[in-house]
């Protein structure tokens, strides 16, 4: 069956992995056709899931570890080879303190369970009123080709950001120590970010690296920033592929 959210790597290409994208409050799955095309032209397979509900934490989890069981068996019935391998789920904002909590508290024996995470966009806030659209897209993203997608998209939910996440969640998601490899996201000019707090998570993760985006906003995977942020993404993906030992390194650096 189709899926909206559906990137495929080019044919011909031997598909290097699977990246499940979950989006932030107010988004959709073509919030991130742009990020999704991008990771699947580096030969990757992805889909972009909906946004948990914004409700208690029970829900939200139980909730999202549906549809990541969903999006996984329904990757590997396409395939004879199966699933391919790593298997990296990527939040934003919502999705990104979901992700994070449901990590601490699921078993790494669910058929979702993941290679690594990426977690962009971490809100340290659980809330944001804002007095006009443009106020919230200010907060969201810089970059005027994602403001088009926001604001020509019917089924973003406007004023999201002002739905309180429950604390509960918020709680969980920063106290996830789970030793599977993470790589954090997060925006300099992000006003819903708390940038001691995010570092402060990345240090209690075993296996974590912190990357932080100059004048980038909210919504880090797609602002002005988005080439190089899917770059480090893909420097993420293909350091799993090698168990952590990146491709390239810099010795020494002249500029």
């Amino acid at each position: 069956m189709t899926h909206t959210g559906d990137h495929h790597a080019p044919e011909g290409l031997r598909t290097r992995g699977t990246v499940i994208v979950v989006p932030g409050r107010g988004e959709t799955r073509a919030t991130y056709a742009r990020l999704g095309s991008r990771l699947a032209y580096d030969a990757y397979r992805v889909r972009v899931v909906d946004p948990p509900p914004t409700t208690s934490v029970l829900t939200v989890l139980t909730a999202l570890a549906a549809q990541l069981t969903e999006a996984v068996e329904g990757i590997t019935a396409e395939r004879q080879d199966g699933l391919p391998r790593p298997l990296v789920l990527v939040g934003a904002d919502l999705g990104a303190a979901a992700l994070s909590a449901l990590l601490a508290t699921a078993s790494p024996h669910d058929v979702w369970w993941p290679d690594g995470v990426v977690l962009a966009g971490l809100p340290a806030t659980d809330a944001r009123e804002d007095a006009s659209w443009e106020d919230e897209l200010d907060v969201r993203t810089s970059c005027p080709t994602h403001r088009g997608v926001l604001t020509g998209d019917e089924r973003v939910r406007r004023g999201a950001l002002a739905t309180a996440l429950p604390q509960d969640l918020l709680d969980a998601a920063y106290a996830n120590t789970t030793g599977i490899p993470h790589l954090l996201l997060t925006g300099d000019a992000d006003p819903l970010a708390d940038l001691a707090a995010i570092t402060g998570a990345a240090k209690t993760l075993p296996k974590a690296r912190l990357a932080v985006v100059r004048g980038a906003h909210h919504d880090v995977l797609n602002d002005l920033q988005h080439r190089s942020v899917a770059a480090e993404i893909v420097t993420f993906l293909e350091a799993l592929r090698e168990n952590l030992v990146p491709a390239v390194t810099v010795e020494t650096t002249t500029w």
